[in-house]
């Protein structure tokens, strides 16, 4: 079993990468392909499906993404390319949210998921997430231009844990207009209110 390839990155498609290792290409299906970048050394996490009459590589940005991949497939009736399609979403700070706070109807919103997979998720996974790293941001968080001053430090500490978690830059602007007025003496109460903002989208 592949943990993780060290390679050069020669071909991105819409579905999967090509990494080369040692004169060998490894076909990785990935979600989101255009994360990577051609004609670059990179270590890729991997996760090796094996069936009846076909062997498939999955591939992972980081260790908090093949975390989550593992996490998904291990709930009945989500399978490999469901679980990359969620994780193409690029909302994985939402999901996991959502699972703690019970919310099935923010869980029906990504790809797959009805009504009785949101429920077995938040059954077999709900308590169970504690484990996985911290995310690769998506952003930038020096480029991040959010309107809050430097009398609100716990409010900037809450928006970087937000984009640590894997919320795009939008949204995290968009929560930090909505809580300029709000007051808390603590990163962990601002960041409590954040994530039950963009959970109400």
């Amino acid at each position: 079993m592949y943990e993780y390839l060290i390679g050069k990155i020669t071909a991105i498609n819409p579905h999967y990468i090509v990494v080369e290792v040692n004169g060998i290409g490894y076909q990785l299906q990935v979600a989101n392909p255009f994360r990577y970048e051609e004609n670059t050394t990179q270590k890729v996490y991997v996760y090796q499906a094996v069936r009846e009459n076909d062997v498939t590589l999955y591939g992972f940005y980081d260790l908090a993404e093949k975390q989550l991949f593992l996490k998904l497939i291990s709930v009945s009736g989500i399978g490999p390319k469901s679980a990359l399609a969620i994780l193409a979403t690029n909302d994985q700070g939402g999901f996991v949210a959502a699972i703690n706070a019970d919310d099935e109807a923010y869980l029906t919103k990504f790809p797959s998921i009805g009504k009785k997979t949101a429920k077995q998720i938040i059954l077999d996974l709900k308590g169970k997430m504690d484990d996985i790293e911290t995310p690769t941001p998506m952003v930038d968080q020096q480029n991040l231009a959010l309107d809050f001053d430097d009398e609100q430090p716990y409010l900037k500490e809450a928006l970087e844990a937000m984009l640590s978690l894997g919320y795009t830059k939008t949204e995290v602007k968009k929560v930090s207009q909505k809580l300029k007025d709000f007051q808390a003496d603590s990163t962990d109460a601002y960041l409590s209110a954040a994530l039950k903002l963009v959970l109400k989208k």
